[in-house]
């Protein structure tokens, strides 16, 4: 879904961060009717606060998250590592936050970790929140994610054999979007080819 404006910043109740529809969890909810768990995965250099928020007392839609450390970035008050749920969907939700300045490794690092979390939860589908704002050329970005590791991302979720949705988040180098995309999702369907 090649959404404009992105999405994970909007709550069930109010737009934010420029998101007025939150996309990701509208496919996660229509997923539900569907199967039994789905599990939302977002790396977009800023958390989904509101895809985070809608989810946070459930135990049908997993929320895992990888972005820039909210301590001085938005959105500020929201993606801490011990936002972990609450009552039914107590550990059904897992931030990851990295460090300014942090690499491809360190990013694709946090993604497996993502995975394997969303994974134990037995997630019957993924959404995919892509955001492209995490590579080095973004205005945006305090991280240094290399062009690269955007292929191999692509590759890392081509790999996972479920049902999935990718849902684009922000991204605000056009000249960046122009190829991250493209490459993202050619892996990914690379990996989903039949050997």
């Amino acid at each position: 879904a090649l959404c404009r404006p992105p999405g994970h910043h909007a709550y069930h109740d109010r737009a934010s961060g420029f998101c007025f529809i939150n996309n990701a969890a509208v496919a996660a909810q229509r997923l539900r009717e569907k199967f039994q768990r789905v599990g939302i995965l977002d790396f977009d250099t800023h958390h989904g606060d509101g895809t985070q928020a809608i989810f946070y007392r459930r135990s049908d839609v997993f929320y895992g998250s990888t972005h820039t450390s909210t301590r001085d970035y938005y959105p500020y008050y929201f993606g801490y590592a011990d936002e972990a749920g609450f009552g039914e969907g107590d550990k059904f939700n897992l931030n990851i936050p990295l460090s300014e300045g942090a690499d491809g490794e360190a990013f694709l690092g946090a993604n497996r970790e993502l995975v394997i979390a969303a994974l134990a939860t037995e997630v019957d589908a993924l959404v995919i929140s892509a955001g492209w704002d995490a590579h080095h050329d973004d205005p945006l970005s305090r991280l240094n994610v290399p062009t690269d590791a955007f292929s191999r991302l692509g590759r890392l979720y081509g790999e996972i054999p479920l049902p999935t949705v990718i849902v684009q988040e922000g991204g605000y180098s056009l000249r960046a979007i122009e190829t991250l995309a493209p490459r993202f999702v050619s892996e990914f369907l690379d990996e989903r080819k039949p050997a």
